[in-house]
């Protein structure tokens, strides 16, 4: 008698556990592993004046990591969604902005990082490119983003290095 009631305890338990698998498939660890982005942050350059505020949150059943971006500079903001793309086994970023610019930006986490870099292009003098952008996960919980647009495979242009901090 034992031995059946386990038996269906166990049957019930993994149809538990397969329902809840069902409902959430982008709750893995690996979907897990930008999370330290998100939040609602105020953004500074290097030198400490405003770049901007951000508010970043989990949507579509915690499958996409999405990005509100709005500048210091007025009349510039921008959205990223951010995936893990089980398929490839990376991540990926697709950013538009009001602008009409846009970047594609795949890679994965190493460390405390996480690193996604574009396809690499031509510019207009026909040198090849790609930009590469580095979240960093910092010991007192802020997150620096530095975005470096590297042509040549050597000659590297810093786009964007900022700071964020939580807004409470």
């Amino acid at each position: 008698m034992k031995t059946v009631i386990i038996v269906i305890l166990s049957l019930c338990f993994s149809d538990s556990l397969m329902a809840q698998n069902d409902t959430c498939k982008c709750c893995t660890e690996k979907h897990g592993e930008f999370d330290f982005w998100i939040g609602n942050w105020k953004v500074t350059n290097p030198d400490g004046t405003a770049a901007g505020t951000n508010k970043i949150d989990k949507v579509q059943d915690n499958c996409i990591l999405r990005e509100n971006w709005t500048s210091a500079t007025p009349g510039y903001t921008g959205t990223s969604n951010n995936f893990y793309n089980t398929k490839t086994k990376q991540w990926e970023q697709i950013w538009i902005d009001n602008k009409g610019g846009s970047l594609y930006l795949k890679g994965n986490r190493t460390g405390n990082q996480m690193i996604l870099k574009t396809d690499i292009e031509t510019n207009k003098d026909g040198s090849p490119f790609f930009h590469r952008v580095t979240w960093t996960l910092n010991d007192n919980g802020t997150v620096r983003q530095y975005w470096e647009t590297i042509t040549n495979n050597k000659d590297v242009t810093v786009a964007f290095d900022g700071l964020y901090k939580k807004v409470e």
